[in-house]
């Protein structure tokens, strides 16, 4: 279904391509928003992530799919957008001698009995080194596969093995009692599998 709607919007038709964002669209936004917890800029994010969809779809060759292609597309923004945060809060404390601590996140796909939950997963999500957070958050958080994954970060399936490695050993480090009293997570998914670690 995607192959024909793609080579349409590749002819420039608008309604064609008005379908992949109704389609992709709460994907896209999910994972910017786990990635940056961030509503606001996820949504600004998200509509970047089609604009340059949009404007390079000619260069979108079809040897992947097209939701990862898209998820690539999304996941930069998202990366981009962290390492703009860090600099600015970098010299916020450097030159004002503040702190700003980021609220206690939730995505709104959690539901209200597993938010205290949340809370915890997606601070401790947020400490991760870039790349680990990237392949948690695409594994647990969206249901992509390894050969998924590795497509979207340009890696190998092997590299995103020992990244999800890590990252889970991490989130048990960070998590510490919370991890040991509950032994895993049973989050609802919100488009993939779940949470466990």
């Amino acid at each position: 279904m995607d192959t024909q709607i793609i080579q349409r919007a590749k002819a420039g038709d608008t309604a064609a391509f008005e379908t992949l964002v109704r389609q992709y669209r709460t994907r896209v936004y999910n994972t910017i928003l786990s990635l940056c917890q961030d509503p606001a800029e996820a949504e600004d994010l998200s509509q970047d992530t089609f604009v340059d969809a949009w404007l390079h779809l000619s260069k979108f060759e079809e040897r992947s799919q097209f939701g990862t292609w898209l998820y690539r597309i999304a996941v930069n923004k998202a990366l981009g957008f962290l390492r703009k945060r860090k600099v600015r809060d970098g010299f916020r404390r450097l030159l004002l001698h503040q702190t700003k601590g980021h609220a206690d996140f939730v995505h709104p796909g959690i539901k209200l009995e597993n938010r205290e939950t949340a809370t915890r997963l997606f601070k401790a999500l947020d400490t991760l080194p870039e790349r680990q957070k990237t392949a948690f958050t695409l594994f647990h958080l969206e249901g992509l596969s390894y050969k998924e994954i590795s497509e979207v970060m340009e890696s190998t399936e092997k590299a995103v093995e020992g990244l999800l490695l890590r990252a889970s050993d991490g989130m048990r480090k960070r998590l510490g009692n919370f991890y040991r009293e509950t032994g895993s997570f049973a989050l609802p998914a919100l488009t993939g599998p779940g949470l466990p670690l």
